[in-house]
C-alpha cells in the first residue's frame, strides 16, 4: 500500500516535472521568437536608414572606381563652417579611398581667415604628392577671397557661367567711436603696456604710425604671400590684366579670360568628361541637431509663405 502511495506520488511529481519543463520550453520559444522578431525590426530600420542616407549606395560604388568629391561651403574660420581640421580630415578620406581615381572639391564661399585658408591649401599638396592623385576644383555660386586661396591647389578649376570669382586682396576693418563718446559723456579708461599695444583701439584717434605699420607689415605681406600662391598654382594660364591682384570679382567667363579658372563646366561634367568614371562619392561635414532643425524649420516657413503667397495670389485673381 505504501509503495503504491510512494510510487503514485513519484508519477506525480514526474507529471509535474514534465510540465514545468514543457512550459519552460514554450515560454523559451516565445522569448527567442519576440527577441528574433526586435532583431529584424532593429535590422530592418538600420537597413533602411543606411540606404535613406546613401551608406549602401556608396559602399557600393567604391567597389569599382569612383570620384570623391568633397564639399566645402561657408564662411572660412576656425569654428566656422569651413576649418582646417575638418576640411583636410574630409579631405584624407577621399584621398586615401583606394578606388577614388581622382577627388573633386566644391567649393562654396565668400573667404575668410588667410590662416584656414593657407592651411587648407597646403594639406592639399600634401595628400596629392602622398597618394599621387589629382584634385580638380569646381565653383558653384561663389569662391572669393580665402576661397580663391585654396581652390589654388586644384590641378583644374572649374565654374559656372554666373559663379563669382575673385577678390584677390586683403581687408581689414573696424569702427571709430571716439565722438560717439565724447557725445555720450563716455569717459574712456584703459591701461596698456607698450607704446603701441592699443593702436586698433576704436575709442582712440587713428595713430599714423599705427596705420602705416597695418597697411605694410600685415595688408601688404599678407596680399603678397596670397598673389605668391596663385601665381606659383595658376603659372602661364594667368592673364598680365593690371586687375588681377587688385581685389576685384569677376563673374565665370570673365575668370576663364583671366586664367582664373580652366573652363565653364558643373561637376557632373567633370565626373564624366574629365575624370572619365560614372560614380562618385560625397564627403562632407555632418551637420549638428540644431543646424538640422534650423534648416527644416527655415524650410518650413519659406513653405508657408509659398504658399500663402499662392493662395492669395489665386484668391486676387478670382475676386
Amino acid at each position: 500500500m505504501n509503495n503504491n502511495k510512494t510510487q503514485s506520488s513519484d508519477e506525480q511529481l514526474a507529471d509535474i516535472a514534465k510540465e514545468f519543463i514543457k512550459q519552460n520550453k514554450s515560454r523559451n520559444r516565445w522569448r527567442l521568437f519576440f527577441i528574433l522578431l526586435f532583431v529584424g525590426y532593429l535590422g530592418s530600420v538600420t537597413f533602411l536608414k543606411m540606404d535613406e542616407s546613401g551608406l549602401i549606395g556608396d559602399a557600393l560604388k567604391k567597389e569599382s572606381p569612383f570620384a570623391a568629391e568633397v564639399v566645402l561651403s561657408g564662411t572660412i574660420q576656425t569654428e566656422g563652417e569651413i576649418n582646417a581640421d575638418d576640411a583636410l580630415e574630409l579631405l584624407h578620406k577621399a584621398f586615401k579611398e583606394k578606388n577614388s581615381k581622382a577627388v573633386i572639391l566644391r567649393l562654396n564661399s565668400p573667404g575668410g581667415s588667410p590662416v584656414q585658408s593657407s592651411q587648407i591649401y597646403n594639406g592639399i599638396l600634401r595628400l596629392k604628392k602622398q597618394y599621387n592623385k589629382k584634385m580638380y576644383v569646381v565653383i558653384d555660386d561663389i569662391c572669393a577671397s580665402g576661397c580663391y586661396y585654396i581652390a589654388a591647389a586644384g590641378d583644374s578649376i572649374y565654374a559656372d557661367k554666373s559663379s563669382i570669382i575673385g577678390s584677390i586682396g586683403v581687408v581689414m576693418s573696424g569702427f571709430g567711436f571716439v565722438d560717439a563718446i565724447s557725445k555720450l559723456g563716455i569717459e574712456r579708461r584703459m591701461y596698456s603696456s607698450g607704446e603701441h599695444k592699443s593702436l586698433l583701439d576704436p575709442f582712440i584717434n587713428e595713430n599714423e604710425f599705427a596705420v602705416s605699420h597695418i597697411k605694410q607689415n600685415i595688408l601688404k605681406k599678407s596680399h603678397q604671400i596670397f598673389i605668391d600662391v596663385v601665381k606659383e598654382s595658376r603659372g602661364e594660364k594667368l592673364s598680365k590684366s593690371v586687375d588681377l591682384f587688385s581685389g576685384l570679382i569677376w563673374l565665370g567667363e570673365d575668370a576663364r579670360e583671366l586664367g582664373l579658372i580652366d573652363e565653364i563646366a558643373d561637376a557632373n561634367t567633370v565626373v564624366t568628361t574629365v575624370i572619365g568614371v560614372s560614380d562618385r562619392v560625397i564627403y562632407e561635414r555632418e551637420k549638428t541637431l540644431l543646424e538640422q532643425l534650423t534648416e527644416a524649420s527655415a524650410k518650413g516657413v519659406a513653405l508657408v509663405f509659398r504658399n500663402e503667397l499662392l493662395f492669395n495670389g489665386i484668391e486676387g485673381s478670382i475676386r
